[in-house]
């Protein structure tokens, strides 16, 4: 998950990343995109 989300935020398009991971498909992207977002918006306790 987190190469496919370093890869977008290098530039790579999906296109791209398609292309070059063809066991891919543009539902991962968007499910990594979305997993991500969720993640950053989760509260978190300090210790």
């Amino acid at each position: 998950m987190s190469d496919l989300l370093d890869l977008l935020g290098a530039g790579a398009t999906p296109e791209e990343i398609l292309t070059d991971y063809p066991d891919l498909e543009r539902e991962d992207i968007s499910a990594a995109l979305l997993w991500a977002a969720r993640y950053i918006d989760h509260p978190r306790l300090s210790a």
